[in-house]
């Protein structure tokens, strides 16, 4: 898909970037995420929306380049959350939501999401789901243009469901409002009705796939765990998907679900609550990546008595991600924001780390790895020369707490300060 990302720069830049310009940063360490080190003293030139140069030492600005001093601040490539939901948030109304809110409501809402999302650092995303039909789509082409503020999105549409389960949006409404949606809707039978939903995906503008194999957490109708698609109807999302250059993300939680998914060869497997060894060293053997979601899967809708939102599922996730380490699986930031507020997608990091994931590779995870996942590694994803200037920075040092990288204080995107000094540089609604 870089194809995309090569006219939104440029379409960003004819749309007015005024903050677009020569810069030359100092950055006091530099993540290097293809080599998995830190790099002391570096200076990194900054032209339009390309990183031109990166050298060692503190370089002398030249004619017109505006100096950014970073020498107390750890710099890395912007970052990638692979799993939010910028068109809704949950809360006790989400449900209700679809018979109160115009199409407008959604994305008016939405465009405050993708801001609050960029302003914590995470430049790319990947949109995991529609609430209102093609609002990623949509999302995604306002931001290219620069008429919103937000992270390049990446997006599924609408999630596919099989008939009444999860994404399947009529369920559990009067029976003369659920009607009988199909694949143009998202809804499945079948692997003929499974290829045409994939089709009618790539129609509407989807840059990926993504299928609900299972309802953990959201069946309102009880067996929960178990999987609601048939080996065929994945295996042909799969190689539907394949012959039109997408890949195909699998919503699975419990055991039998994920394994089907890993058979039929999907790229990620999205939270994975119940994975095991087994089915972890498939994985490995298959190059699927893992896309733990752990901060969703520790949130619930109402806190406790103490005050705390803890989830059933907080400690088999933990285990989950233990199982995925000691395989070696491809583990890819995604934080499932939306599912908690957007723009606290970095707590991921911190829970990442608490179950021994090193920081390092946290912080791979959410760059240079979830690059490669939606195989835009040669535009995004490192801070190398020739590449998209999205470049983010925090204060001290990230690697000895984790925590930091929940305080984002510089932010370029497309070459484009969107935060410098903790302080908004380019202010919201300035178009």
């Amino acid at each position: 898909m870089s194809y995309r990302i090569l006219i939104a720069s440029v379409l960003l830049l004819l749309a007015g970037a005024a903050s677009a310009g020569e810069y030359l940063l100092h950055a006091g360490r530099m993540v290097d995420v293809v080599q998995g080190k830190i790099v002391e003293r570096v200076s990194i030139a900054v032209s339009g929306n390309r990183i031109t140069h990166v050298t060692s030492g503190y370089a002398t600005p030249a004619a017109g380049q505006q100096l950014i001093d970073l020498t107390d601040h750890t710099v890395m490539p912007g970052l990638m959350d692979m799993h939010v939901h910028l068109t809704t948030e949950r809360s006790a109304q989400v449900r209700t939501e679809k018979f109160l809110m115009e199409s407008a409501d959604y994305a008016y809402r939405a465009e405050a999401f993708a801001e609050r999302t960029l302003l914590a650092g995470f430049t790319t995303v990947r949109e995991m789901g529609d609430q209102d039909r093609n609002l990623g789509a949509s999302m995604r082409r306002a931001v290219d243009r620069g008429y919103i503020h937000g992270p390049r999105i990446f997006t599924v549409g609408k999630g596919l469901a099989t008939t009444g389960g999860v994404a399947d949006y009529s369920s559990g409404l009067r029976h003369e409002y659920m009607g009988e949606p199909g694949p143009v809707e998202g809804v499945v039978n079948g692997p003929l009705s499974a290829r045409q939903a994939v089709r009618q995906r790539f129609k509407d503008g989807a840059d990926a796939i993504k299928i609900n194999v299972d309802g953990l957490g959201a069946n309102r109708f009880g067996n929960e765990m178990g999987p609601q698609w048939m080996q065929d109807e994945i295996d042909a999302v799969v190689a539907t998907a394949a012959d039109y250059g997408m890949t195909v993300a699998a919503h699975v939680h419990s055991l039998e679900a994920i394994r089907r998914a890993v058979r039929g060869g999907v790229t990620s497997i999205e939270h994975g609550t119940y994975l095991d060894e087994a089915t972890a060293r498939e994985m490995k053997k298959r190059g699927i990546a893992f896309v733990p979601t752990m901060t969703a899967l520790k949130w619930i809708d109402e806190p406790d008595a103490a005050g705390s939102h803890v989830s059933p599922y907080s400690d088999r996730i933990d285990q989950s991600m233990k199982v995925a380490l000691e395989a070696g699986v491809w583990i890819v930031f995604g934080s499932d924001a939306g599912v908690f507020p957007n723009g606290t997608n970095a707590e991921e990091f911190v829970h990442m780390v608490g179950v021994g994931m090193s920081p390092m590779a946290t912080i791979q995870s959410a760059t240079i790895e979830a690059a490669r996942m939606l195989r835009i590694q040669k535009q995004l994803g490192s801070i190398e020369s020739g590449k998209l200037a999205d470049i983010v920075a925090v204060a001290g040092d990230p690697l000895a707490d984790i925590a930091r990288m929940k305080s984002v204080g510089f932010i370029m995107k497309d070459g484009v300060l969107y935060k410098q000094g903790g302080k908004v540089v380019l202010p919201i609604g300035d178009r």
